[in-house]
């Protein structure tokens, strides 16, 4: 157990290590940036609010004030809008949508104005913005309320998107993000908030460095997948361990642009590709990653046909008994590792 040398927010600190939680390590990545960077600020709905945005910057707002720390009222639009301005005049905001599906209000700012600007521009103009998009899933929210819509996103030249699934990326994904030049956007899923880990001191990386990682190694099939879903990966991987099967876990971390070439290493050693994701299957995450995949290896190296695992073609229900079957489940994909061996 580690010694509680030091506890602030439920953080248990040693000289270079951290025990955290997702939510936590979100806060501890808000923590830095709006301490050593003055042009950082953070805006959106509820953001002083724990039944918005779970831990993930409780306190920040007495800390750092409530003009770095901005509560608006609901216009996602508008206050996106405002970021777009206030990146082209040298800021660096983070706009928070607590729930993905309603910053489709405010895809006009983000698809037609950041993520197009440096190009329209000859690359001498820049929109350092990010916007923060939460997954908010389940809890009888229904088809509204519940949506997982990055491959929408990453469909869309000039948005950077990523989405972290340990806790250590939490923060470092999200301070390269808003130190980045480009637009990004960050997606974090509420159902990883609680997940524990062991993390390392703050570092500040390049987006430009950050790839797909394998976070589990093994040889009989390739698991694959991004925030809540490589933690499925994760948990099913443990559990076949158990009856002799050793599947190897690729985290996407970084989606646009997506960089396959840890995934095709990976499949080209064992033959098998799963790919797991939160939304649905068609133009989606998994489609890219298997077509990516299959366009850059030899097919002779396959030993079965690639499959995936998304939603159903439906939207969310609001019954907690048809969630159950509606996401992604850990025995499903244990059935779909067995059935591919």
């Amino acid at each position: 157990m580690l010694p509680k040398t030091n506890c602030y927010v439920g953080y248990i600190r040693t000289e270079n290590i951290m025990l955290l939680n997702y939510a936590e390590s979100i806060r501890l990545g808000f923590d830095y940036l709006l301490k050593h960077y003055d042009n950082v600020f953070v805006i959106g709905q509820g953001v002083w609010s724990p039944w918005y945005v779970g831990t993930s910057m409780i306190g920040l707002d007495v800390t750092y004030g409530e003009g770095r720390i901005i509560d608006t009222p609901i216009s996602e639009l508008g206050v996106t809008g405002m970021c777009v301005g206030a990146a082209l005049n040298g800021m660096r905001p983070v706009c928070v949508h607590p729930r993905m599906d309603f910053a489709i209000l405010a895809f006009d700012q983000l698809v037609n104005q950041a993520a197009k600007w440096s190009h329209m521009f000859g690359g001498q103009s820049h929109v350092p913005l990010t916007a923060r998009l939460i997954i908010n899933r389940g809890g009888e929210q229904g088809a509204q309320h519940s949506q997982a819509l990055h491959a929408w996103l990453m469909h869309i030249p000039g948005l950077r998107v990523v989405m972290p699934y340990s806790v250590q990326d939490a923060h470092d994904l999200l301070i390269a993000a808003t130190l980045c030049d480009d637009p990004v956007i960050y997606i974090d899923d509420r159902w990883l908030y609680e997940t524990t880990s062991l993390v390392t001191e703050i570092q500040e990386l390049s987006l430009n460095n950050i790839e797909s990682k394998c976070i589990r190694e093994g040889q009989h099939i390739t698991l694959v997948g991004a925030g809540y879903s490589t933690h499925l990966c994760m948990q099913a991987a443990e559990q076949l361990t158990l009856q002799g099967t050793r599947c190897e876990v690729i985290d996407l971390r970084v989606l646009n642009p997506l960089k396959i070439n840890v995934v095709r290493h990976s499949v080209e050693k064992t033959g098998r590709l799963l790919v797991v994701d939160g939304g649905w299957a068609s133009c989606g995450l998994t489609a890219e990653v298997i077509t990516k995949t299959l366009e850059t290896m030899d097919l002779k190296l396959l030993k079965k046909n690639p499959q995936r695992i998304t939603l159903v073609d439906a939207p969310a229900p609001t019954s907690r008994a048809l969630e159950k079957i509606y996401y992604p489940t850990v025995e499903q994909v244990c059935q779909h590792v067995k059935a591919m061996l």
